[in-house]
């Protein structure tokens, strides 16, 4: 199975266009292969007879699973197949053929692990997780692990979060150090008996994937001993204990790490600690010039640029934004996206929330409305509700509303589950926890996944009107604009009115253009109209 992209880490066999006995030349096409991004053809590169096909049309396997055999007509093929030596027969195939049997034999070569040991590797920690950067150890070489512990804080593609060990024993082995990154599964780390001989193992345990060996753990690189060399220390000569990589965003803030409370192991401050302080007004930047010490603290620490003088910062992509480009690209230039605008009168919903919030302990907003509505409609237009995939659209019977919400690297999409059957009470409550916990990295992988369609409002920011890319594998995405207040035409009469744009982005290959527009006549229906969504 050949990875015929970048984030591919398995494929389906839609069509074979070969069958066995088949003549293959080199160039023909034996396959069309669904990837996680497109349907694509897929060439031989050698030319004989195909002998075996490994993986039937619908199945999916994993990249580097044996997908065929080619080769000369009447071979004796059993010793491939079951993994074996090949034969003499199999032995007289020409060299490259020879090759290409070793690559597809290519897997991990089974060894004994010593007695207690356990290999931990990079855990998949989202659904669309292909890899992982090590924010900080919590453990060193050498210390005692006890199940339960926090081993450390993995950055992934949507959050920063902990990941516990499931085992026992002493840290014997760091395959990742802070701030690398590598792909799920990678080695890293090896647990065990205090004393164990562990060389080899980290090679072994998974070939064809880089990790760094056991000697190689005795030196720390330059950066590592730079970013765990500094100590800051507080007025009164005290350790401050946090993380490399706090110190490091602290450092690039201007923020004193002694004036932070941490929230990790024995008050030891951790990345999210640092990204969500914020600075007293009598508090000092480190780096106040004298001229400005008694001016307000800059939102942004920014250098000084001379005139004259060019200035650019290369900042490192994060895991989210490696994700949100090839999410997003994926997205719009696969699915052919169309848009509707409709423009919504809001004067009754701007009445219905006033009276609403005068219940206590209710607080609804304009976005909680908005969501409902989108909920029932969804049920009212099911095709918009839906799914492509290459054989069949998927249409979803429940309700799985994403609102997006900014954080500070980028965008995640927290999912409210059966959404239809929320109050709107219970949607307001709901997202002001989701967003809450996305802001500070606290999302867990489960509340993120299995979104049917997506909200994303701009409007709190003034935006007026906007498109959005449609957050695959949805079929579409409803970005709500603001609400003005502009003078309409009302029973022939110019009066001053409050209105909202709305803008659908719709998959053409799921949703047509009169469906997309009975879906948004519903929804205006229901925002015009806020006591229908209560009936």
């Amino acid at each position: 199975m050949p990875r015929l992209s970048d984030t591919m880490t398995e494929g389906t066999v839609a069509t074979w266009l070969k069958k066995v006995g088949d003549t293959v030349k080199e160039g023909d096409i034996l396959a069309e292969i669904e990837t996680d991004k497109a349907t694509m053809e897929f060439e031989s590169f050698n030319s004989g007879t195909l002998l075996y096909i490994g993986i039937q049309e619908g199945e999916t396997a994993a990249v580097d699973s044996l997908l065929a055999i080619i080769g000369k007509e009447g071979e004796d093929i059993s010793g491939l197949i079951s993994g074996g030596a090949a034969t003499p027969a199999v032995a007289e195939v020409k060299a490259e053929a020879s090759t290409e049997s070793e690559t597809i034999n290519n897997k991990p070569q089974t060894f004994e692990l010593p007695k207690g040991v356990i290999v931990v590797t990079m855990p998949r920690l989202s659904d669309t997780m292909t890899e992982g950067t090590v924010a900080t150890w919590l453990k060193k070489v050498g210390d005692d692990v006890k199940e339960g512990d926090i081993l450390a804080e993995i950055e992934t593609d949507k959050a920063t979060m902990e990941f516990e060990s499931f085992n026992a024993g002493t840290l014997l082995f760091i395959g990742i150090n802070e701030g690398q990154s590598a792909p799920v599964d990678s080695v890293l780390a090896i647990i065990g008996p205090a004393g164990t001989d562990i060389t080899g193992i980290a090679e072994n345990y998974k070939k064809g994937v880089a990790v760094p060996s056991a000697a190689a753990d005795k030196t720390v690189s330059p950066s590592a001993t730079e970013a765990s060399g500094e100590v800051p220390h507080t007025n009164d000569n005290a350790r401050i204990f946090a993380s490399p990589l706090a110190k490091q965003i602290a450092k690039d803030k201007g923020i004193n790490l002694s004036q932070i409370k941490g929230s990790g192991e024995n008050g030891r401050i951790t990345k999210s600690d640092v990204e969500n302080f914020t600075p007293g007004t009598t508090a000092t930047s480190s780096v106040a010039q004298p001229e400005t010490r008694n001016a307000q603290p800059e939102t942004v620490v920014r250098p000084f640029v001379p005139a004259g003088e060019t200035l650019t910062e290369v900042v490192k992509n994060s895991q989210m934004r490696k994700t949100i480009a090839i999410r997003l690209s994926e997205s719009i230039f696969t699915a052919p996206h169309f848009y509707l605008t409709v423009e919504i009168a809001m004067d009754e919903a701007m009445k219905s929330r006033a009276a609403i919030n005068t219940i206590p302990d209710t607080k609804v907003s304009f976005n909680d409305m908005v969501i409902k509505a989108c909920a029932m409609a969804l049920k009212r237009h099911p095709k918009v509700n839906t799914q492509w995939s290459a054989d069949a659209i998927i249409i979803n019977h429940h309700v799985n509303i994403g609102v997006a919400v900014a954080v500070e690297d980028g965008l995640v999409v927290p999912v409210l589950k059966f959404t239809d059957q929320m109050t709107l009470t219970q949607i307001g409550s709901s997202v002001k926890d989701l967003a809450g916990k996305a802001k500070s990295k606290k999302l867990q992988p489960a509340e993120m996944e299995g979104s049917t369609f997506t909200v994303s409002n701009l409007g709190m920011f003034g935006i007026q009107s906007f498109t959005s890319i449609i957050n695959q594998p949805n079929s579409a995405i409803l970005s709500v604009g603001a609400i003005e207040e502009k003078p309409v035409v009302r029973n022939g009469q110019i009066v001053v009115g409050n209105t909202m744009m709305l803008t659908l982005a719709c998959d053409h290959r799921t949703v047509d253009g009169a469906t997309g527009a009975q879906f948004l006549q519903t929804l205006r229906q229901y925002l015009e109209n806020p006591v229908t969504m209560l009936a």
